[in-house]
């Protein structure tokens, strides 16, 4: 969907809605050695026209510039300061575009000619000229290139999806210990491509002579993030600059300019070759650090503890919650024309209308929507995103814009106002069941597996709705840890068949499996988490040189045996779901349930939630499993194994497993 004040920034610096006009502002522009930013020479300030039909539209045309053909440009607009906090004695500020679509923060304090020094706050624009127009690029002058990009029908559908959440805070192993450090865009990238080696992490296996996310066989990318943050060690959680890729992800060790843009696109590009789509992570409640705090606080964000009935209960967490209820009239950015908006609400749909169109984004993830706090909002901006998918030709059962809201409010769902939400009680759940408890308010054992396996037990009306986790990246406090943590935390010594019993319940429930990068290996903490309130959950690192010890590649091994199954199952894609055998005998907590709704396409998973097992040699009976077809026969997937006709329903079992079994 064509948006106008994209379409204009092709050829013309557009400054929408400063908020002062005096002194006018002005674009302030000039070159650099692409290698070092110290000299910074030949910038020209140029004053932007003010539109005669919409006041707040500021722009000036790139050919009255008079820029040259080919060259990378750095600028800022500067503008009156209107912070709403500020009593600056000098109000005049150099500003980064609020829609840069680069950013390079290496100009932070350094002093330009004006004699004004870049504040950290406000890294430089970053634009190539070519032909006649303004093309991101990075720094040194380098561009996106889509070519080989696989056509939007070859990604896989909502109900086939496997999420992997990708913190980009990583860790190895070195002499002294565990050593932190940040997993770049190039580094992500050698989790799907084995020819690609990890420039930060080059020692560790999994990412110099693997491709760990193929191996898994997960089919979606939901990286931590990844727009302008000034969060350098932590996961990004307070986006400063909404067009652009983040600096420091675009940034690998001992690389002097940042290569974000084209790093970011390679990384995507590399995910649909590769058959998975890529999440966005959005966060809208708040900012920390954009350029409306300086360039327009008061039409962008509430100013704390002002009064302004718009702030509530709402948390910006340190940064500025934008304002959803302030009406305007004037020029529309979107539109092109003059009407009544609001202007953060447009401002994030634009930004959303980028990232679909330029970094070709498949799926939203949208975080803390309870602090964003308007549900006409999420449905427009969801309405919204979903018509830019469309022009794009994508079906609609390829994308989705889900919310994060940890008391999971079903009617954000209910009143169409999302796609679907993060479910939290799945969690909450299984976290109880696997240690052979009743969910916190369940009376039943039963009945506490039952919602655990079936979303719509919930009030889920569609799997697509729902998307279920082990863990979250939210592991800070009691009951949130990493499962190993976890585990551990409350007694139970023996992980690993408790680990992969919690996988079979992911990856054989009803909704969509989402699982924590380093959770398929048993990954832990490495920090200590225990205050839910600190910033150290954001900066725990992903380890990904565990993977390679012995009992956590078992684990590694059983779940992409499951994930690839799961991709692949018809009975797993729908939402039929029976329990065909409970037993709570003796001691027993064994739950039998039959995925599918085709004869010949069944999928049976008996689980066990108890230390019971049979001796060795002997039976257990299922006494309702299903017939099996002619021509048919049962295999285990987990051990990919076909089962004998004498022995399908009657397999011993041991404590805490489950095996799941498919007609083939």
């Amino acid at each position: 969907m064509p948006t106008d004040l994209l379409s204009r920034k092709k050829t013309h610096f557009v400054l929408w809605r400063p908020g002062a006009s005096e002194p006018s502002p002005a674009l302030y522009i000039g070159s650099t050695p692409p290698d070092n930013p110290e000299p910074l020479t030949k910038f020209r300030e140029i004053p932007l026209r003010q539109s005669t039909q919409f006041p707040e539209l500021w722009e000036v045309s790139a050919q009255e510039v008079g820029l040259n053909e080919g060259q990378v440009y750095f600028y800022w607009f500067k503008v009156h300061d209107s912070d709403g906090y500020s009593e600056n004695a000098n109000p005049i500020i150099y500003a980064t575009d609020p829609t840069a679509t680069t950013v390079d923060r290496r100009f932070a304090n350094k002093r330009l000619e004006s004699g004004v020094t870049i504040s950290p706050n406000h890294p430089a624009s970053v634009v190539l000229y070519r032909n006649g127009e303004l093309i991101p690029s990075d720094p040194e002058g380098k561009t996106v290139n889509w070519e080989g990009d696989v056509p939007l029908k070859e990604l896989p559908t909502n109900n086939q999806l496997v999420i992997y959440e990708l913190p980009t805070r990583w860790a190895k192993n070195g002499p002294s210990g565990v050593e932190k450090g940040n997993g770049t865009f190039r580094d992500a990238l050698a989790l799907l491509v084995k020819e690609v080696k990890s420039l930060t992490f080059t020692t560790v296996d999994a990412l110099n002579n693997h491709a760990h996310l193929v191996e898994l066989g997960v089919n979606a990318l939901e990286l931590l993030p990844p727009e302008d943050s000034k969060y350098v060690d932590e996961w990004g959680y307070g986006t400063a600059n909404y067009f652009a890729a983040d600096f420091d992800l675009g940034r690998p060790d001992h690389q002097l300019a940042p290569t974000a843009t084209t790093d970011l696109v390679d990384l995507i590009k590399a995910a649909h070759q590769h058959g998975l789509r890529f999440f966005l992570d959005v966060v809208m409640a708040f900012s920390l650090e954009n350029p409306y705090h300086n360039v327009n606080f008061l039409d962008f964000y509430i100013k704390w503890n002002s009064g302004d009935p718009e702030q509530g209960s709402r948390d910006g967490f340190g940064g500025d919650l934008f304002k959803y209820n302030y009406w305007v009239e004037g020029y529309h950015p979107i539109t092109g024309q003059k009407s009544w908006f609001v202007p953060a609400r447009e401002y994030l749909k634009v930004h959303i209308a980028h990232w679909l169109e330029f970094y070709r984004v498949d799926g939203l993830r949208l975080d803390s929507v309870n602090n964003i706090a308007n549900y006409d909002f999420l449905q427009e901006f969801k309405d919204f995103a979903r018509n830019v998918w469309n022009q794009r030709e994508g079906s609609s059962d390829r994308f989705l814009v889900v919310g994060e809201e940890l008391s999971v409010p079903l009617a954000l769902i209910q009143q169409n106002r999302l796609d679907g939400l993060w479910n939290e009680k799945f969690k909450q759940i299984f976290r109880q069941v696997i240690l052979g408890k009743n969910a916190w308010d369940e009376p039943s054992f039963e009945r506490s597996v039952r919602k655990l396996i079936d979303c719509r037990n919930l009030g889920f009306r569609d799997g697509s709705q729902a998307v279920n986790y082990l863990t979250s990246h939210d592991i800070g406090g009691y009951g949130n840890e990493r499962l190993f943590n976890y585990l551990v935390n409350n007694g139970v010594k023996l992980t690993e068949e408790r680990i992969k019993l919690g996988f079979v319940s992911l990856l054989t429930a009803v909704g969509i499996p989402m699982i924590l990068a380093g959770d398929e290996f048993a990954d832990q903490e490495d920090l200590d988490i225990s205050d839910d309130r600190s910033n150290h959950k954001q900066i725990d690192p992903v380890n990904f040189d565990r993977v390679s010890e012995d009992w956590r590649q078992r684990i590694f091994q059983y779940v992409a045996r499951l994930v690839h199954f799961r991709k692949t199952s018809n009975a797993l894609a729908v939402n039929d779901t029976q329990f065909i055998h409970v037993d709570f005998n003796e001691g027993k907590r064994v739950l039998v349930w039959q995925r599918g709704n085709k004869a010949d396409e069944l999928v049976v998973v008996v689980a066990n939630f108890s230390d019971y097992g049979t001796p060795p040699g002997s039976e257990y009976r299922v006494p309702s499993w299903p017939a099996t077809p002619v021509g048919k026969q049962w295999q285990e997937i987990t051990q990919e194994r076909i089962v004998p006709p004498d022995w399908v329903g009657r397999e011993g079992i041991v404590p805490w497993e489950a095996k799941v079994y498919a007609l083939v």
